[in-house]
Parts: C-alpha cells; sequence; structure tokens
C-alpha cells in the first residue's frame, strides 16, 4: 500500500513555522519577493508562504513570467529580479549560490519532518521558509491495521530522505521512496510491480493521477481533486485513512463469500446433473433442490449485510431495500466503487 504524503498521509493545510533571511536581505523585502511568486501558485505549501508573506507586508507586487516546475518549486519577474523559490537543488540549477554552512538551519527544519523552501535572485540565496504540515490522527491506526492485514505500507513524496524519513516513522511505516517529482510517480509504482508485488496506491492531488491509474488498485480521497478522483478505482468519502484497510478487508470478506458459494453451485451440478441424466432423480426432487442451492447461495452473500472492522465496534451496515449485496458503508459512508 503506497501512501502519497502531502494531503493524503498529512491534512494538506500548511502553515509557515519559521522564517529566516539572509544577512544583507531586509525581511519585508524578502515577503514581498516570495510572497508575489508563491500567490500565483495552487500548491498547499505557496498558499501557506503567500498567506504568511500578506499578513506581514500587506498587498504584494505583481510576478511576470511565473513558471511552475513541478517537484521542484516556481520562479517567475518580481520588480526587475527573477525571483527562484523552491528546493535546494532547484536553486544550484538556477545559478543561485548557496553559502556554506548555511544549509545547518534547514536542514534541522527537515530532522523534524519539516518542508525547507529556499527564496533567491540575482544569483543569491535571500532566505529559506520552514513549511509544517499536520499528519492526519487516523494515519497511525490505518498502518497499524494494514501491518495487521499483512500488508506492506510505503511512504510516496518529493520531499527529500529526511523529511521522509520523518514522516514515514511518526506513522509506523518502515520504508519511504524520497525525492520523487510528480512525473515519476507512476515510474516508482511500476517499479514496485516489477519486483513482483501489487500495488494499491492512495492519492488526493492532481499530480497523483497517473500514479493511482498505473496501480493495481487505486484508492482516492474523496476530497481529492477531480484528476485523481477519476482516475482511481475506489473513492473513499472520508479523509479518515482508517477506511482504508476497511475496504481492503471487506473486498476480502467479499472474495471468500464469492469462492464459497462457486465451491457449492459446481459441487451441486457435479453431483445432481449426472443423477438426473441417469433417470435417479425425480424432477420434482430437483426442482426443490435447486430452489434450495439459490437459497443457500443468496443466504451466504448476505452474511456480508453483518461485516464490521474487527477494531470498530460501531460499524453498521446500510440497511435498504436498495442496497445490493456487497455495497455497506459506516454511518458517515466509508467508501463507493466506482465500478
Amino acid at each position: 500500500m503506497v501512501f502519497d504524503k502531502t494531503g493524503t498521509i498529512t491534512s494538506g493545510r500548511m502553515t509557515v513555522t519559521e522564517a529566516m533571511a539572509v544577512p544583507g536581505t531586509e525581511p519585508a523585502e524578502l515577503l514581498r519577493h516570495v510572497g508575489a511568486v508563491e500567490q500565483a501558485s495552487e500548491h498547499p505549501i505557496a498558499a501557506a508562504i503567500s498567506e504568511a508573506a500578506t499578513a506581514r507586508v500587506g498587498s504584494l507586487p505583481a510576478a511576470e513570467g511565473f513558471q511552475v516546475l513541478p517537484g521542484l518549486g516556481a520562479r517567475a519577474v518580481v520588480d526587475g529580479h527573477q525571483v527562484v523559490v523552491g528546493r535546494e537543488k532547484l536553486l544550484r540549477d538556477q545559478g543561485i549560490a548557496i553559502p556554506p554552512g548555511s544549509a545547518s538551519r534547514w536542514e534541522s527544519w527537515e530532522q523534524d519532518g519539516q518542508t525547507a523552501v529556499l527564496v533567491g535572485w540575482d544569483g543569491q540565496l535571500r532566505g529559506a521558509f520552514a513549511v509544517a504540515d499536520t499528519i492526519k490522527p487516523s494515519a497511525r491506526a490505518a498502518v497499524t491495521e494494514l501491518r495487521r492485514l499483512g500488508l506492506r505500507s510505503v511512504l510516496l513524496t518529493g520531499d527529500n530522505e529526511v523529511t521522509a524519513r520523518a514522516v514515514a516513522a511518526a506513522v509506523g511505516i518502515d520504508e519511504a521512496i524520497a525525492g520523487v517529482l510528480p512525473a515519476d510517480k507512476a515510474a516508482a509504482l511500476k517499479d514496485l510491480q516489477a519486483l513482483g508485488h501489487r500495488v494499491a496506491m492512495v492519492g488526493d492531488g492532481m499530480n497523483d493521477g497517473p500514479a493511482l491509474a498505473a496501480a493495481d488498485l487505486g484508492l482516492a480521497i474523496g476530497a481529492g481533486t477531480d484528476v485523481a478522483i477519476s482516475a482511481a478505482d475506489l473513492i473513499l468519502l472520508r479523509p479518515d485513512l482508517t477506511v482504508v484497510p476497511d475496504a481492503i478487508a471487506l473486498s476480502r470478506a467479499a472474495r471468500r463469500t464469492i469462492r464459497r458459494n462457486l465451491a457449492w453451485a459446481f459441487g451441486y451440478n457435479v453431483a445432481a446433473v449426472p443423477l438426473a441424466a441417469a433417470g435417479f432423480l425425480n424432477p420434482l426432487f430437483a426442482a426443490a433442490a435447486m430452489t434450495l442451492s439459490s437459497v443457500l447461495v443468496v443466504a451466504n452473500s448476505l452474511r456480508l449485510r453483518r461485516f464490521r472492522p474487527a477494531r470498530d465496534a460501531a460499524w453498521t451496515p446500510i440497511r435498504t431495500r436498495r442496497t445490493l449485496a456487497g455495497r455497506y458503508a459506516n454511518p458517515q459512508g466509508a467508501c463507493s466503487e466506482r465500478t
């Protein structure tokens, strides 16, 4: 089970926790420039920085030539300066010098599970921001339950190795695949499939669409983007991640029921058809036996109405005449199968 980080394991509601201006750069100037670039972006990290900048300096200048660099950051021209905002790799690739020893500040942020966003223009580093996201309370319980079901959980994120491992450890995930650009998420899943694994993916963002489509089973958070929802096989109607193991447990129960029904139906016909063909079975008894067989199959299927997760005694099935066998939800709605 592969989990996207932002918006899936975490709430996706980012906040700026700390800011650093390089000596020689005015904090107000730093906020104006970074806020102007980030206000043009729809990314949760950009929204948090833009909101913090607006709260401190008020109105922001216009950004020209805004360009998103997926998985790395963004750049734009502000007040005649080419401002680059994003990861350290992006700034280095754009020819912005990183002073020796300055990285220790944002490395400490990353060790705490925060995301470091660097800002630079005119070939120099101008400042850095620490952006934090809260982990969903249900994440650890979901990972624990998936482990009980025999599934291995993996965290997939564009963050660096240090941040990825900090978040993974906080929710009990043992393996993290870090530094993955949005365009490479599907390739990361295919690498796992090439090792012989059947891979499920849980995501919510527009960048998760190709990965959800590439997975053997794609699960999208219902509150996520339309792209993720359309690419997924299963839609989770609540942001509570514990519905993920619930859906897996219910699908396994349904598969066991199908196998029992097929075994009974084939066994009955293998025994009864030769007897009827040889004339040893009265047609009236054969008709009654066929009716009994159908009743047993339906009764066995209806046992799914009593399904409830082992950890949730409050689970109750939907009870309605229009409910089809095998489609259930908790009182708030756990999951909805797309097909």
